[in-house]
């Protein structure tokens, strides 16, 4: 295959799990006509677009321009502070928590009617769990939380019966978030807890609802469906609502 031919089939398997290639190209500040050109194996990036692309998908020039069945190139280590702060981060017990599809419910400030719904795809590899959160990659009502727009990557961590995630945003703005959470004290699995969110106003420390999806959807499907919803929605998962106004999370 030529470069040009790579080059397309490596971004189209990279854009696969987001929301659409529009929403990708928003995320980039890519011309929609350019990129397809990109992805039909037409032209290729140059130089300053093929890193702005390759820092978005975190991946190395090289990979973007891999034939297939080639070995991904190797990352370098650490530097050992570093290192050795991950290794104390992510030291065992692992979390208990099943990989798969989660839906996240955030509470909404000064808006008890409302929820900001995000998905979560959380990956278990041995002892090491991560994740991606991805928030308001739909279409949002009005102007509400539309600042929320987010993707996150992280890592999950289990102390003392909490698990914590903690990851950051991908998004030009780069911003920090942390969740914490644990089983609630019901029959149904469903994790409750706080997470410390950055807005445009700054921090904010809101509830939060998280339930695995169990109906085998799509990842593409379920990003979205990350959006703000309303309580009185008769879509909306019905445990949540009831927790919600319980205010158990």
């Amino acid at each position: 295959m030529s470069i040009r031919e790579n080059l397309a089939a490596n971004l189209r398997r990279l854009c696969k799990d987001h929301a659409s290639i529009s929403a990708v190209c928003r995320e980039l500040g890519i011309n929609r006509t350019q990129f397809e050109r990109y992805l039909q194996g037409q032209t290729i990036p140059n130089k300053a677009t093929a890193k702005l692309i390759c820092d978005y998908f975190r991946i190395h020039e090289a990979e973007l321009y891999q034939g297939p069945g080639m070995p991904e190139p190797a990352v370098a280590g650490l530097p050992p502070i570093s290192e050795s702060l991950f290794n104390q981060m992510i030291r065992p017990p692992a979390p208990s928590i099943a990989g798969g599809t989660y839906f996240t419910y955030f509470s909404i400030p000064a808006r008890p009617d409302l929820l900001m719904r995000s998905v979560t795809f959380v990956r278990r590899e041995a002892e090491l769990v991560t994740f991606r959160r991805v928030t308001g990659w739909s279409e949002r009502r009005g102007s509400t939380w539309a600042r929320a727009r987010g993707n996150h990557y992280g890592v999950a961590i289990s102390r003392l019966n909490w698990i914590y995630f903690s990851g950051v945003n991908r998004r030009q703005t780069g911003e920090p978030s942390l969740i914490s959470v644990q089983w609630a004290p019901i029959s149904e699995p469903v994790l409750v807890g706080k997470a410390m969110l950055l807005t445009e106003a700054g921090p904010a420390f809101v509830s939060v609802i998280m339930r695995q999806d169990m109906s085998g959807i799509r990842a593409r499907h379920a990003i979205r469906m990350a959006h703000v919803v309303t309580l009185d929605d008769p879509a909306i998962d019905q445990l949540v609502v009831s927790l919600t106004q319980d205010g158990l999370s």
